[in-house]
């Protein structure tokens, strides 16, 4: 087994298809029994064409929002898991997790946000991955009083682009930090096919072919396509950018 998982050292880039995998992404909210998500992409020159992703302690129900408390202690009980699945150009899907296997699945989307102030933002539990003091003041530039949803891994993908909220913010914590492929490539997809936009500070998409890192990025935005512009403005002015 060890030598199966020694010949997955591509090093990526703009050529050639690639899977990128990631067991346990969210390891500390695994171990604190919270939330983590098994992410798998299928990469082509680049460019990301399939993206799956399990989060085996969200809620089964589509439209439950997202609650301060979703990030802590979870149970195995009925009612948790689900998959996540997109197809480049086919749209993005959920389909809960059952005992006896995989329930149907159904299309899923991104909700309309009328109101930018009433919108429920994520970001991420550690710290060292997401600037938390600039988050917070670009939610206030937007008019947002409701404090962060915290939740590890690409849950937090998979939780705007089914409804339960609406933006994801993971602002830079230093300059020469570089985000993984394997972190984020499922859960462009499945956000940008499920009608939202997925780019860094600057409004740039995310770019794959680049090698095992967005070497070419900043932090990460997520957003229903109609507000991106709007979110990535409050980004840009509280990073002074512009």
């Amino acid at each position: 087994m060890l030598d199966i998982i020694d010949h997955g050292n591509s090093a990526g880039g703009a050529k050639g298809r690639i899977w990128a995998l990631d067991p346990i992404d969210g390891t500390k909210g695994f171990l604190r029994g919270g939330q983590y998500a098994v992410c798998l992409a299928l990469i082509e020159d680049g460019d990301v064409k399939v993206g799956v992703i399990g989060c085996p302690n969200l809620p089964v129900d589509d439209s439950t929002s997202l609650t301060a408390d979703i990030g802590s202690q979870q149970t195995d009980g009925t009612g948790k898991g689900v998959l996540f699945s997109a197809v480049k150009g086919e749209g993005a899907t959920s389909r809960p997790l059952t005992n006896a296997g995989l329930a149907p699945s159904k299309s899923i989307s991104m909700r309309p946000v009328p109101d930018i102030s009433q919108a429920v933002f994520c970001e991420g539990v550690e710290a060292a991955h997401s600037n938390q003091d600039d988050n917070a003041a670009v939610a206030k530039r937007l008019g947002i009083t409701s404090p962060s949803v915290r939740l590890d891994s690409q849950a937090k993908y998979c939780s705007i682009a089914r409804g339960a909220g609406d933006i994801y913010l993971r602002l830079p914590v230093r300059k020469d930090y570089q985000e993984k492929i394997w972190d984020h490539a499922a859960g462009d997809l499945i956000v940008r096919e499920a009608g939202g936009q997925v780019t860094d500070i600057y409004g740039k998409r995310l770019d794959f072919s680049k090698g095992r890192t967005l070497a070419d990025n900043k932090g990460v935005v997520a957003a229903p396509a109609a507000i991106q512009d709007q979110v990535i403005d409050a980004v840009q002015v509280v990073l002074n950018l512009k």
